[in-house]
């Protein structure tokens, strides 16, 4: 894919829905920042952006951790939201469509990034339904296009046949892997050992395992949920 093709790397604005801090890196890190070298704007915006359904068993991301990531993947616009880690399903789903709405309608972006519908997380399954719902094809929308993105460790580890995630759409991200290595590092609370899928060695595999399907180096793969053209 170059610039001078339609695609999620290249949008005029793109944003990621994510529902913790480091979702946006592991699941779309290489490009969001393949897009801000590109010149085009970009947002992230986050359900939860404290997570503590861990602790006190380990650490946690932080808000500097979060601050630190998108600063290294030149991300232009940071939305927060005050939802509970892994509460969202003790949230009714209008609430969070509306957070979603208002991000959507603050950044008005045309290519949507969001969790794929069949993870492990809860709060993954619950952000990717409240996307679903905010960027209903209505009049006024922004929104052209919606991708699904794999997040190690947790799309993986759901045994669903039905809902396992099949990538049709690879963005080349193979001038843009070790910065996406690079910003998982900002989160050092989050970041595991090798073979686990959140290690760096795992996280650079599985993007040369994507580039492989799509005859690059390194990709990022995503499922096609809609696009309008």
């Amino acid at each position: 894919m170059t610039d001078d093709h339609a695609g999620p790397a290249v949008s005029r604005r793109l944003m990621a829905v994510v529902a913790h801090p480091d979702d946006e890196t592991l699941g779309a890190g290489g490009t969001l920042a393949r897009a801000t070298r590109s010149g085009h704007h970009t947002a992230v915006a986050v359900l939860a952006p404290t997570t503590t359904s861990r602790a006190p068993l380990s650490a946690t991301a932080t808000r500097e951790d979060l601050d630190a990531a998108v600063r290294m993947l030149g991300v232009g616009d940071l939305i927060l939201g005050s939802f509970d880690d892994n509460r969202l399903d003790a949230v009714p789903l209008l609430e969070i469509v509306r957070f979603v709405e208002s991000a959507i309608a603050a950044i008005r972006p045309d290519v949507v990034l969001t969790h794929h519908r069949g993870d492990l997380n809860i709060d993954h399954r619950r952000c990717h339904e409240a996307v679903l719902v905010a960027t209903r094809p209505t009049p006024g929308n922004s929104v052209e296009t919606v991708l699904a993105f794999e997040v190690p460790s947790s799309t993986e580890w759901r045994h669903d046949p039905a809902t396992v995630f099949a990538p049709n759409v690879f963005v080349d991200i193979a001038a843009t892997i070790d910065t996406k290595i690079d910003t998982l590092r900002c989160y050092g609370t989050e970041v595991r050992e090798a073979p686990h899928p959140r290690s760096p060695e795992a996280v650079r595999a599985l993007a040369v395992l994507r580039g492989s399907a799509a005859g690059l180096i390194a990709a990022e793969g995503f499922e096609l949920v809609r696009t309008i053209r």
